[in-house]
């Protein structure tokens, strides 16, 4: 990492690596999720200007989807009137009846405003992204006192993203979608992983003292092989036929999760190895394969994070200002993606621990009164710069290519 790189990352530095167009209400400011995100590129008019739906289109369409249904809702953009409203099932036949029905009520330019692109919605998002269509994605809509219900909240969505001027395109699928779900099921592979052995620790200390004497000194690892070899005689009593019993039970559930997980990072890694940008994040100091897919998963695709404060921001690294008065201070961001979060911690901590420009770095700060804390904040924010720049380099050369591929 460079020392202008780590320089600029100091909580008073921020005004100096602010890019041009993201001002105090932008997301890199605010810390607001949602506004991280980019419309398609029809709609972008500059880096930090802002995009007003009702300049671009005739009609906005809100959706409400759930598990079963989605519930949508046409405003007219110039007015806000609500024109037509309707709802239908959450499968093929129903999202291709949902389009019709948007075709006739809604001719000429039209934009849909959905939430939960990533969940409920993803099936329709893919349908409608076949069909041409524009699609913003929305935020969850808060909880208020007023009343409430689909028809309501898919009106709600569409006067949400009309209000927005930072639009937000859905998340890629494909080889993100793919490096998403591996990184979901292994977190889950995990879990199971540790609250097993957690089961095996607290049955070994109730185990008779005979069975007790034998495991409770050793590692996980050489007490799963000891396990294997406990045998059960003929006449044992009901209580030491069945711990060993359990034992072996909680050994071989321990022994699967950890060959699942070891397959997981076989495919994780594979699949890394097929991204643009993967080669390049693996080189970097204290990026494995399991942080660099968690990077690629929040970024999604160019064009999506604007800039690399919005990429900060989205990762909750970014401090927001908390002045007042004479006085100038800023605080903890703690909003934002924490997996994303988390892995640049990750990062930080490593790098602290054996990377020499990072630990020059801390010293440095150190000196001038800064705490281990402070010091591990700025360097996340100064890797969410460098990590961010290295993807955005990196796929714009595969772009490149790619692009020279098909004109020859």
């Amino acid at each position: 990492m460079a020392d202008t790189d780590l320089v600029h990352s100091s909580w008073l530095d921020q005004e100096l690596v602010r890019p041009k167009g993201v001002t105090l209400h932008s997301a890199a400011a605010t810390g607001d999720l949602f506004q991280a995100g980019a419309v398609p590129d029809h709609l972008t008019k500059g880096q930090g200007q802002m995009v007003i739906l009702a300049e671009h289109y005739d009609f906005v369409i809100g959706g409400d989807p759930d598990r079963d249904t989605i519930d949508l809702a046409i405003l007219e953009a110039g007015t806000g009137r609500v024109r037509d409203q309707t709802a239908d099932r959450a499968d093929g036949p129903g999202y291709s009846r949902l389009l019709a029905w948007a075709r006739q009520h809604a001719p000429g330019r039209r934009v849909w405003a959905l939430e939960g692109t990533g969940s409920f919605a993803a099936g329709f998002v893919t349908m409608l992204a076949e069909a041409d269509e524009d699609i913003v994605e929305i935020p969850g809509q808060k909880r208020t006192r007023r009343a409430k219900n689909d028809r309501i909240d898919a009106v709600q969505a569409a006067r949400t993203a009309l209000a927005e001027t930072e639009q937000a395109a859905p998340r890629e699928r494909g080889l993100r979608e793919a490096l998403r779900q591996i990184l979901v099921t292994r977190q889950g592979v995990l879990v199971s992983r540790t609250k097993a052995i957690n089961e095996l620790k607290s049955l070994i200390v109730v185990a008779p003292e005979h069975l007790r004497s034998q495991l409770r000194s050793l590692p996980v690892a050489k007490q799963l092989d000891r396990i294997e070899r406990l045998t059960s005689s003929v006449g044992a009593g009901v209580e030491h036929r069945v711990t060993i019993s359990t034992l072996r039970s909680i050994a071989a559930r321990i022994r699967f999760l950890s060959t699942q997980t070891a397959d997981l990072d076989a495919e994780l890694s594979a699949l890394l190895s097929q991204h643009a940008a993967g080669p390049a994040l693996l080189a970097e100091p204290g990026v494995g394969p399991v942080v660099a897919a968690q990077l690629l998963v929040s970024w999604s695709h160019r064009g999506r994070v604007r800039s690399e404060a919005a990429f900060a921001s989205l990762a909750g690294v970014a401090p927001l200002e908390a002045s007042s008065g004479q006085r100038t201070r800023h605080r903890l961001s703690r909003a934002g993606d924490r997996d994303l979060n988390r892995a640049l911690h990750t990062v930080a901590i490593t790098r602290l621990r054996c990377h020499d420009e990072s630990r020059a770095y801390e010293n440095k700060r150190a000196a001038q009164g800064k705490t281990h804390r402070d010091v591990r904040r700025s360097l996340k924010r100064a890797l969410a710069r460098r990590l961010y720049r290295r993807i955005q380099a990196a796929t714009c050369t595969a772009t490149a290519f790619n692009g020279l591929t098909h004109a020859a």
